[in-house]
């Protein structure tokens, strides 16, 4: 499909060709997709890696995934497996060195220094060029939600991030909150050049014949279709505070089409988020590129950039 529309954006300094970003946890470190065919990061304006952490993590016991009822959601609690900042930067990194989309790592932690020796960690390879800090993960026992839900909480993990690197760093809010406006203007105070709005909703999922939970970790992160009404109020929420700051949002939560995508960015979102559309088609992107594109060419609007926050209440 031919696109007359400009959509390229700029994200925190990052110029992105388009605003479509892979989220964390759909991408691996970086690899896993390209293997499907259909699929290539270049079609993406950036990609989030895993979340790191200061040591290797094992994750949670299985079962990690499971669907809800017609499709609607997916439940995941895979506990922030991964091998380690040092193996990260060692054994992965290198490999995206020659990455054909904008890199941006993603760091976890327990304490608030573990977040800030995985981000110098992580930052110090020209690989990655900003990165997410995860206080929102709502699958561990210690860390990610728990800092999340506290303003003085997440601003003391953003700014010992932002003292270990000068490149843009983005605040990835829990959606898990009566209200996140406090949590979104701490985050900015103690440094954020952006914010992610948001992650997963806390969920649970019954195995009507066992009694149990169908999650091996009893509880989980709820996204997909099913939440989307629900973050597009969390991104619009978290724009009346960002907008006046200057602050960029990346949103997301559902994103299937790019009918869906065009209502973030209406909500607040400079850049969207796709996560679970990528787990279930991988080669959708160029498909939601299109669908995108067509919307705003049908419009008569040049740049997507000027979409941005249009939402227009009704009185």
């Amino acid at each position: 499909m031919s696109r007359v529309a400009d959509l390229a954006v700029d994200f925190a300094g990052l110029k992105l060709r388009n605003p479509l970003v892979a989220a964390s946890g759909t991408c691996g470190w970086g690899e896993e997709l390209e293997r499907i065919e259909g699929f290539s990061s270049s079609q993406l304006g950036a990609i989030i890696l895993k979340s790191v952490t200061r040591e290797p993590r094992l994750g949670n016991p299985t079962p990690r995934v499971v669907e809800t009822a017609g499709g609607a959601g997916l439940i995941n609690s895979i506990g922030l497996e991964n091998p380690g900042v040092d193996a990260v930067v060692r054994d992965y990194l290198p490999r995206l060195a020659d990455a054909p989309t904008v890199v941006i790592g993603n760091v976890a932690g327990s304490v608030v220094d573990d977040y800030a020796a995985a981000a110098e960690q992580l930052c110090a390879s020209p690989v990655i060029q900003a990165v997410e800090v995860n206080i929102s993960c709502p699958n561990v026992k210690k860390g990610g939600i728990l800092f999340g839900v506290d303003p003085d909480a997440a601003a003391a993990v953003v700014a010992a991030v932002r003292g270990v690197t000068d490149k843009p760093v983005i605040a990835k809010l829990t959606p898990n909150v009566t209200d996140i406006a406090p949590i979104a203007r701490a985050c900015i105070q103690a440094g954020a050049n952006a914010l992610s709005v948001s992650n997963t909703f806390r969920a649970l999922a019954i195995d009507v014949r066992t009694h149990r939970p169908l999650i091996g970790a009893n509880f989980g992160g709820l996204s997909g279709p099913a939440i989307k009404p629900l973050s597009l109020l969390k991104v619009h929420e978290t724009f009346a505070v960002a907008r006046p700051a200057g602050v960029p949002i990346l949103g997301g939560g559902g994103i299937m089409t790019g009918s869906d995508a065009v209502e973030f960015i209406l909500a607040g979102a400079t850049a969207c988020f796709v996560g679970t559309l990528l787990l279930r088609e991988a080669a959708a992107c160029g498909r939601l590129l299109d669908e995108l594109a067509g919307i705003l060419d049908q419009q008569g609007i040049r740049r997507v950039a000027d979409l941005v926050g249009g939402l227009i209440l009704n009185e």
